[in-house]
């Protein structure tokens, strides 16, 4: 469970990286280290920073993690004729853009502005779960390389995703492969690239009509990826005695959470740890924030190991994915 934490733990993941194929990699010094930071971070924050620069094997360069942040500033700058031209809609599967306030935290409107893409799902490839998710993502033709950058981003995010969950796997005692197979061995996805405007200032006084650039909220899956601005800290974590702590970019690192799901089978060992945004800064900030999910179908229930850790009753009833994504977008949504 979530503690009294007072910082954000920083772990150099490189070591994970370089065993993260080996079937026996478990049994690596290493990776034993690696692993027991990752159970720490997640039994008493949620929320933990990863080193991705490090490990030249960790396949996500950093000239592209910096470049999804400038082109994304591009989009924002654009009209906003020009960004309308890929609303988000139900019809559309909830993807595209949506404008400030259009997002709602709790029944509040975020003041942010944002993308929207998940793994696009074709026609009756879930039968009824999936319908208010069918459809393609909607990529802007302006800047012109957006789509194509991002997709690359996103698949890159994927696979180190994956081996994060192969660290975290065995930290609740069970193989690597624990979320692989049935529970996220086709593991969705979802993306957004965010807005936050800056305060704006009036005879020397800042003046936010709503300084709440997204309210506190959980994530609803297994793992988050944020790639932050490098210059703006606005992102907040709260620990058990509600207070809010700062996680300040750091170049060259990820800020993780973890979700929902994986609080679920984790069976409440790992906690998802409300976080939120605010932007006091004068200027614009951007956050390319992609999460890992499990797979779209999967039922998600609490893994025996981690029953039998927490005294052998399971305290969590099962869910299916899919439902519980479409139960928070749907009414995540301002769309008039």
């Amino acid at each position: 469970m979530a503690t009294d934490f007072k910082s954000i733990p920083i772990i150099d993941i490189s070591l994970l990286l370089a065993k993260c194929d080996d079937p026996k990699m478990g049994e690596d010094p290493g990776v034993c280290r690696v692993v027991k930071q990752l159970d720490q971070a997640c039994r008493e924050a949620g929320f933990f920073y990863v080193v991705i620069f490090m490990h030249k094997g960790h396949g996500i360069p950093e000239s592209l993690v910096n470049e999804v942040k400038r082109i994304t500033h591009e989009f924002f700058d654009l009209t906003y004729e020009e960004k309308l031209k890929i609303k988000l809609t139900p019809a559309a599967g909830y993807r595209g853009y949506q404008r400030i306030g259009e997002n709602v935290t709790k029944g509040i409107p975020d003041t942010h502005e944002a993308i929207d893409c998940y793994k696009e799902i074709k026609q009756e490839m879930y039968g009824s779960l999936g319908k208010p998710m069918e459809g393609c993502n909607q990529w802007p033709l302006n800047p012109p390389n957006f789509k194509s950058l991002m997709e690359e981003y996103i698949s890159l995010c994927t696979d180190l995703s994956r081996n994060i969950m192969r660290g975290i796997a065995l930290a609740l005692g069970g193989s690597p492969y624990e979320f692989e197979g049935e529970r996220a061995g086709d593991p969705f996805w979802v993306s957004r690239m965010i807005g936050y405007p800056g305060v704006s200032i009036a005879n020397g006084q800042a003046q936010p009509e709503n300084d709440i650039g997204c309210g506190a909220h959980t994530d609803y899956g297994l793992l988050t990826l944020v790639n932050q601005d490098d210059d703006i800290t606005a992102l907040q974590v709260r620990n058990l005695s509600g207070e809010w702590i700062s996680a300040p970019p750091i170049p060259g690192t990820f800020v993780c959470n973890i979700g929902d799901m994986l609080k679920l089978f984790s069976n409440g060992l790992y906690e998802s740890t409300l976080h939120r945004v605010i932007n006091n800064s004068p200027k614009y900030r951007v956050c390319i924030a992609y999460f890992y999910e499990t797979n779209f179908d999967a039922a998600v229930e609490p893994l025996d190991i981690c029953v039998r850790r927490t005294g052998g009753t399971a305290k969590f009833c099962r869910a299916v994915y899919g439902q519980h994504l479409v139960s928070k977008v749907t009414t995540n949504f301002v769309t008039p």
